[in-house]
């Protein structure tokens, strides 16, 4: 499931939006919602990237032993990454399958440039050479493996970065809560258990609720917010914080204010990691500062 912080993420950035283009509180409820339903095609379409690298390096031996000419690796090929025990669990997943049929833009082409460049790419690596010499299929070390290569090849390819956005621009912002989502499902596949459910993006009505009153509570607190803000400011004027530090502070302080049963800690910590993903890179301690001194004044525990 999106985890809170990932929720409060969403609403900074609708609230950011809206501040550079205003539009009626319905529509941008809707537009909230919707952007997290697009987490959830940017998830299912990483996972069949995975999918697609297995399918591609089956294909390659079907075509070895269909040459005239063969060699020894095209007779007895080493299968040991196309019987990886994780891709097969995420190959068989009953609601990935589901998904992108629903889905079929989210299905990958084997020839695509992108898929196939990083194919050749993780062949040719140290990693993948010395996984396919080891003798074994212990699920733990499959499990390990695949959460490197997505972390080495998907995660922190500027290239599949660049990719994502041009096909969803909203994916641009959302990427690492995609990549987090499928390390989580790469992490708690069982060997013993069959792979059934994937992570979904909104646990249940309470978070749906928790997502809406946080926004709308944001806008209607607006104006007050932001003199909260100024008068915590020293040395400083309010003309002068930029509009993502604002936008923050202000979800902080209305979350601080509307949900009292949430520790002050653990909402100050959350939006100085939101500030690191979103502000400049000292926003976080300016952030911090603000909003401790707004706990301690208001005496909130």
């Amino acid at each position: 499931m999106l985890g809170r912080r990932q929720i409060r993420e969403k609403v900074v950035q609708t609230v950011y939006s809206y501040y550079q283009n205003p539009v009626k509180f319905d529509v941008l409820e809707k537009n909230m919602f919707s952007g997290i339903e697009k987490i959830y095609n940017l998830y299912i379409y990483q996972l069949n990237f995975l999918v697609a690298l297995k399918e591609l390096a089956e294909t390659q031996i079907e075509i070895g032993k269909n040459k005239y000419i063969k060699t020894d690796a095209d007779i007895n090929p080493n299968q040991k990454f196309i019987n990886n025990q994780v891709l097969i669990k995420l190959e068989e997943n009953p609601e990935r399958l589901f998904f992108t049929g629903q889905h079929k833009q989210l299905k990958w082409d084997l020839h695509d440039d992108l898929l196939v460049k990083t194919f050749q790419r993780i062949t040719g690596g140290k990693r993948y050479q010395d996984f396919m010499k080891e003798d074994g299929y212990s699920f733990e070390d499959d499990q390990k493996f695949i959460g490197k290569l997505f972390l080495r090849y998907i995660a922190e390819n500027d290239d599949f970065q660049d990719y994502l956005s041009d096909k969803e621009l909203s994916w641009y912002d959302d990427i690492h809560i995609a990549n987090s989502m499928v390390q989580k499902t790469i992490g708690f596949l069982k060997e013993d258990e069959e792979s059934r459910t994937l992570i979904k993006m909104i646990k249940d009505e309470e978070d749906k609720t928790f997502a809406a009153k946080l926004l709308k509570d944001t806008l209607n607190g607006w104006e007050d917010n932001e003199k909260k803000l100024g008068e915590r400011l020293e040395n400083w004027d309010l003309e002068r914080v930029s509009l993502m530090d604002k936008v923050i502070l202000s979800t902080a302080i209305s979350e601080l204010d509307k949900f009292p049963f949430t520790p002050s800690r653990v909402i100050i910590n959350e939006y100085i990691e939101i500030a690191k993903v979103f502000a400049t890179d000292r926003s976080n301690i300016f952030i911090n500062g603000i909003l401790d001194k707004y706990c301690k004044d208001q005496n909130r525990i």
